[in-house]
């Protein structure tokens, strides 16, 4: 018989106890702790209880629920001393399976992991989506973890812990995460279209893009949708509300991505809706306005060097002179389109009047680990951030490195390095505040000539341009008092400016009213990364819902990952946006 939730908000603290036994490994006081936060709304708020005793918990008690925990194929795994949860666990990911060379590397690495940390390595292996990983991922993840500071790894293992304890609270409850799923589904299944064999990356307009667009369209057709696909290539799915006058709320994301990247950047906002639609439409509910389901085409930037084509063209001010830009190959982005079947002169019509929007949301992983350091699902996001992005080339003189003394150098690599650790002190100052040195070069460079020229990129960003603008005063006034200094010419070419936008409070205070009818306490944060959000600001009001970035907050990078859990609780709290929606 499974638990529920009001069965728990009525027990005695001991029968609470009972019932949660073995969701948190040989560690009672858990629950018991837990217990006096009742009245608990629902299954997600009771996890975020659970989650919230162990942060405010001792070291020492943490470090004894991780020392708990059995080791991956070791020893009580072999007497067959586990639990029988944890039996189940390792058998999922197929560890009672092991060759003898996985049996010899996982014991290897169990030795070398407790003597670098002093617990026991703690791994979900039922994985994000609750269908187990394989024995190589579990190694592949045990390698790269034992390279972490160990105050990192403990909050990772918590983390795990956390996962662990969700997945078997979910088989307690007899809980699904039917949307979280369908759309951790989906994201696997357009990794497969891709423009490299061994990575993901689909890039704007190739036939990796053109096969992702023509999947989105399927699904939102079978969810009910009426869909087109435009002339820049956005996917737009329309559920229409029974009154045709109505007006549109507008969601979605891009499903570019960038080269070797995540499973879930932009996808996620696309994926998501569609499967709230597609629950809707089930139900034969409609809302009481059009929901349009936007899959934006391009953002990334990744083969046009031009960002944000699909939303500008939604938006009404998709500049045309991009369509002459060329790609590595040549290739026109006009060439391209019409390739694919698209026309350039169709792609006035497809702005968006404003009068007509009811304004924008979106879904997004956060692509950054605040939401992981406060054990939250998700998170409502105030601003996003507007950045300024320069060239700076130094100019020094190159010449000989053993016979000219160091204080007659004019070493631009010096310069360069000067800039760097200035950019990285003056951007600490502020808590949206950061700077960033991407790219840095000694153009043709020699081991035995100090360096006469040096190029470096700088980026710059702020949740509000003040903050942002001033930080780069100070950075350049700094930039001339270097280069006077060391006699180093400097040129600095702006390449992008683009202002930092505000999310619209009304929209904001419905987000936080469903996150917390989802049982989950509402928190704000400001987002670092640009989104389609920035470019809709033009039309519409917007807002955004963040959604936790696992493995340490990594974006960008085939490590990107959510879970199924997560991605339902957004899903839950977007179904919820939409159905008690306040124009």
């Amino acid at each position: 018989m499974s638990l529920a939730i009001e069965q728990l908000n009525a027990c005695r603290t001991e029968e609470f106890v009972d019932a949660l036994h073995g969701i948190y490994e040989h560690s009672p006081w858990i629950a018991e702790r837990a217990a006096e936060r009742r009245p608990l709304a629902n299954l997600t708020a009771l996890k975020q209880a659970l989650q919230a005793v162990v942060s405010e918990a001792k070291e020492e008690e943490q470090l004894a629920l991780l020392r708990a925990h059995p080791e991956l194929a070791g020893k009580a795994a072999i007497a067959g001393q586990l639990t029988k949860e944890s039996t189940s666990e390792q058998a999922k990911a197929g560890l009672n399976h092991c060759t003898p060379e996985e049996f010899a590397t996982l014991q290897q690495l169990n030795a070398a992991y407790n003597a670098k940390f002093g617990f026991p390595f703690i791994v979900a292996v039922k994985g994000p989506d609750g269908k187990g990983m394989t024995r190589q991922q579990v190694i592949a993840t045990f390698s790269r973890r034992l390279k972490n500071r160990r105050e990192d790894e403990l909050a990772e293992c918590l983390r795990q812990v956390h996962r662990i304890a969700e997945l078997r609270l979910n088989d307690a409850f007899g809980h699904v995460p039917a949307l979280g799923n369908q759309i951790m589904q989906w994201a696997e299944e357009l990794a497969a279209f891709s423009d490299d064999p061994d990575a993901l990356t689909c890039a704007y307009m190739t036939m990796a893009h053109r096969k992702t667009a023509a999947q989105l369209a399927t699904w939102m057709r079978e969810a009910g949708m009426e869909v087109s696909i435009d002339a820049v290539g956005n996917v737009v799915g329309r559920y229409a509300a029974a009154d045709p006058q109505a007006k549109t709320l507008l969601t979605g994301s891009h499903y570019d991505t960038v080269r070797n990247g995540g499973k879930y950047d932009g996808r996620e906002g696309i994926l998501l809706p569609i499967a709230v639609v597609q629950h809707l439409h089930e139900r034969g509910e409609r809302l009481p306005f059009h929901l349009e389901v936007i899959g934006f085409s391009e953002e990334e930037g990744v083969r046009f060097k031009s960002t944000f084509l699909g939303s500008t063209a939604i938006a009404g001010r998709f500049d045309m002179q991009l369509l002459d830009q060329t790609d590595a190959d040549g290739i026109t982005m006009r060439s391209a389109l019409l390739d694919a079947g698209h026309h350039a002169e169709d792609i006035a019509a497809i702005a968006r009047q404003p009068e007509d929007i009811l304004g924008f949301v979106e879904v997004h992983i956060e692509q950054g680990p605040v939401l992981l350091e406060r054990n939250l699902p998700v998170g409502i996001v105030t601003s996003i951030a507007g950045s300024r992005r320069y060239l700076l080339e130094l100019r020094g003189v190159a010449s000989h490195a053993g016979t000219t003394p160091m204080r007659m150098r004019k070493d631009a690599a010096a310069a360069a390095a000067e800039i760097v650790l200035y950019v990285e002190q003056r951007c600490s100052q502020a808590p949206s505040l950061v700077g960033t040195v991407g790219q840095l070069q000694v153009p043709n460079g020699s081991v035995n000539v100090i360096p006469g020229s040096c190029r470096l990129s700088l980026d710059v960003r702020a949740a509000d341009d003040a903050t942002r603008d001033a930080a780069m005063d100070d950075i350049l006034r700094e930039i001339e008092g270097i280069c006077a200094r060391r006699h180093i010419e400097f040129k600095l070419d702006l390449l992008l400016s683009a202002a930092a936008v505000p999310c619209a409070p009304r929209l904001m205070r419905q987000l936080a009213a469903a996150t917390e009818r989802a049982g989950i306490v509402p928190f704000e944060l400001t987002s670092g990364a640009g989104h389609d959000a920035m470019a809709l600001a033009s039309l519409t009001e917007v807002a955004m819902l963040f959604t936790r970035c696992g493995n340490g907050g990594i974006s960008h990078n085939p490590l990107e990952t959510m879970t199924a859990d997560d991605a339902e609780v957004s899903a839950q709290i977007f179904l919820d946006f939409l159905r008690s929606f306040a124009a």
